[in-house]
């Protein structure tokens, strides 16, 4: 019985093996990378990062407090999790595949009391009774002549594959999603900041008009003035609180933390974002797990293609049976064996009122569709690299033009008091001037926030830093 379900066993798996397969030859999607980043041009990165570790990017910002929300993200964010668990399926789903690869062998036993009809036809006029104990195993095998189970084990593979890249690619989005909303935070913190000393100095201005109404220095225009300038200074900090108090929501929520039991520190900060080195963009193609993605993707529909295929052919399938059957005694005796060879079975369909090629032109235009949806996501990668080179670039102009605005609106302010204290102005242009360098400092503000954000797009538009 053993040496029978080798023989079948090995003579199956040999067939397996010089079966063809109905797949097309692969050739991964043709997509051209420039030689360069058109935006690289006249910006160069100052301190590349090269002996940086891939993985932990973040620690370039040299910011403890966005180091521990990191890790606190990558343990317990419930987005991560299910992307992993997507993952594990896939991994299953190939080992659930390559099952098919062998043979399939069942073993039973069976126990019985049996009694005879004496009215029986060639009855002796007797009613016998016997047991009857049968040990038996069967195995059953499909040759994979046309590639079949071989192609759908590739396109699961593949599929896994492509899951394991979306996990990396979800990580990636998460840790970016942590760093962007924690300097949208410190941002805001620099921006309440701000707020709290205009406010203090506005009140200030606001007690030294009513005094000097009081001694009828000054009209009530300039009293209402004063004081609609400290109005709004004290609504936009509560505005700001409201920001504030969302964006630690939604660190919350990236952590994995209730956002009633999470808080971060409020805490001023310099606003620097470190220089990324800048690869080509050959090496983008190499770094996006988006794009590997797409392209095991890709993959997986070519080989589902060798899949529908494979329907037009016959299968063949092999069997065997063996065992021992005996009504009592010495039961594993060769006496009491027995085995049979087959059955061997095949099944062509003949007509299926144009299922098959259907099924064909379904899995050739799946192709299609996830071959241009690979080329789609290079391009998308191509264009959010440019951007935020360009966005790093320009926006380090436009900071250090905004902080000279800043700077000259805080004198003017300054120089528009003394005037309005010696007499020499109306309080309109103090009120004009103290808007307007505020104006100015929080755009300043918002700028270097916008850096930091740029900075963290920049890294997740690379696949990664070094």
């Amino acid at each position: 019985m053993a040496r029978l379900i080798r023989s079948v066993a090995i003579a199956a798996l040999a067939a397996s093996l010089a079966a063809c397969s109905m797949a097309p030859d692969y050739t991964p999607p043709q997509t051209t990378a420039p030689a360069q980043f058109k935006e690289v041009a006249g910006w160069s990165a100052a301190t590349p990062r090269d002996a940086e570790a891939r993985g932990s990017w973040w620690q370039a910002y040299d910011d403890p407090i966005l180091t521990d929300l990191e890790s606190r993200a990558e343990a317990a964010s419930p987005t991560l999790a299910a992307a992993l668990a997507r993952y594990d399926q896939a991994r299953a789903a190939v080992r659930s595949s390559q099952a098919d690869l062998y043979p399939q062998v069942d073993v039973g036993a069976d126990a019985s009391r049996n009694r005879l009809s004496r009215e029986r036809p060639l009855s002796t006029g007797s009613a016998p009774k016997y047991n009857e104990y049968v040990l038996s195993g069967d195995i059953s095998y499909e040759l994979d002549l046309w590639g079949r189970i071989r192609n759908t084990v590739a396109a699961n593979r593949a599929e896994a594959q492509a899951s394991q890249a979306d996990f990396a690619s979800a990580r990636l989005s998460l840790q970016a999603a942590v760093a962007d909303a924690y300097f949208r935070l410190r941002g805001l913190d620099a921006e309440a900041q701000l707020l709290d000393r205009s406010v203090a100095a506005f009140t200030r201005a606001r007690n030294l008009i009513d005094t000097r109404h009081r001694g009828g220095i000054v009209s009530g225009i300039d009293v209402n003035r004063a004081r609609t300038v400290l109005g709004n200074a004290q609504a936009q900090v509560a505005a700001i609180a409201n920001q504030r108090a969302a964006t630690e929501h939604e660190l919350a929520a990236l952590t994995g933390a209730v956002a009633s039991e999470f808080a971060v520190e409020p805490r001023v900060q310099p606003f620097d974002a470190p220089t990324l080195p800048i690869g080509t963009p050959s090496e983008l193609l190499q770094r996006r797990p988006d794009i590997a993605a797409a392209e095991r993707r890709v993959f997986a529909a070519n080989a589902q293609i060798g899949v529908a295929r494979a329907a037009y052919f016959p299968s063949l399938t092999l069997g065997a049976t063996g065992g021992w059957q005996s009504t009592g005694g010495d039961f594993l005796s060769s006496p009491s064996s027995f085995w049979a060879l087959g059955p061997i079975s095949t099944v062509l369909n003949l007509f299926d009122g144009g299922r098959r090629r259907a099924e064909v032109r379904i899995s050739r235009a799946r192709y299609d569709e996830i071959s241009a949806d690979y080329r789609s996501t290079v391009l998308t990668a191509f264009r959010e690299v440019e951007d935020a080179i360009a966005a790093s670039h320009h926006l380090s102009s436009e900071a250090a033009a905004q902080l000279q605005a800043a700077q000259a609106a805080q004198r003017t302010s300054e120089i528009a008091m003394v005037r309005y204290r010696d007499g020499a102005s109306d309080y309109l242009d103090v009120v004009t001037a103290q808007t307007d360098a505020l104006d100015a400092q929080r755009a300043y503000l918002s700028v270097q926030t916008r850096r930091m954000q740029t900075s963290v797009a920049l890294v997740r538009a690379m696949g990664g830093a070094s």
